[in-house]
């Protein structure tokens, strides 16, 4: 079978570093990083299957991180690239652990990673995308009022200034138009991450301060010697609120797989 195409950016030279974003998200979120990683990595940064520009999973195939943590390391490795460091953001974390489970990567940095709560979610309540659908005509214009780009990213962002109107907008929109969003959003729902006992590289989890969408991990469910730091004034997805420390972390955390 055909290695899946996922539409990504690759940049850089060193060590393989793969970048995965969040439900909901594209590879887009990782610019404010980017250059930096790319200074000391050879960086790829994807659109996960179903999100951004990448073709949803084969049809009847649930998008489980594991599935699309298999996915994705089929792409990889027709990349060819064997065991990158992998950083992952939101769901984005939980796939880069299911790999590491897999004995896919050579580290994590797991930034507010999915999976690691109590028990299952639970089904969503509510429908926001398919408000946010209805009212995109208005997108455009709303986005160039710094208060209303800070009112529909608060959630995700602690500091939504820091946002051009068109970085929101790109946000934005790659929320709306994922094919795989609701697909992906109801297997997360469905689970927690489990095993974790089998992971065998180097983990980092940091949890943003200012994390407004989901509460810190549960001990219980971190890789045995998982290393655990909170980003102080940081949310969900922090690249544009911290991107320097962002972008220290994972090259700090990219850094210490030969040490154990």
């Amino acid at each position: 079978m055909a290695a899946p195409e996922l539409s990504h950016v690759r940049r850089g030279s060193g060590e393989p570093l793969l970048l995965i974003h969040g439900l909901g998200g594209a590879g887009m979120i990782w610019d404010p990083v980017l250059d930096r990683l790319a200074s000391e990595r050879d960086v790829i940064a994807i659109d996960m299957p179903g999100f951004g520009l990448s073709p949803e999973l084969s049809e009847g195939t649930p998008a489980s991180a594991a599935n699309l943590g298999r996915a994705v390391a089929e792409f990889v490795r027709a990349q060819g690239i064997e065991r990158p460091h992998v950083a992952g953001n939101s769901l984005g974390g939980w796939v880069a652990l299911e790999m590491a489970k897999a004995g896919e990567t050579r580290s994590i940095c797991a930034i507010s990673p999915a999976g690691l709560w109590r028990s299952p979610l639970g089904p969503k309540r509510g429908d926001l995308r398919r408000i946010g659908r209805g009212l995109r005509p208005l997108l455009g214009a709303a986005l160039a009022n710094r208060g209303v780009r800070t009112a529909l990213l608060q959630t995700s962002l602690a500091h939504p200034d820091r946002l051009t109107r068109e970085e929101a907008e790109k946000l934005i929109s790659g929320w709306l138009d994922s094919p795989g969003y609701d697909a992906a959003n109801e297997q997360m729902r469905l689970g927690v991450f489990e095993h974790a006992e089998l992971v065998g590289v180097p983990v980092t989890i940091a949890w943003g301060s200012a994390d407004r969408l989901l509460g810190p991990p549960r001990p219980e469910r971190m890789p045995p010697g998982t290393r655990y730091l909170v980003l102080e004034g940081a949310g969900h997805t922090p690249t544009w609120d911290e991107p320097e420390r962002v972008a220290g972390l994972i090259l700090e955390s990219s850094s210490v797989s030969a040490a154990r």
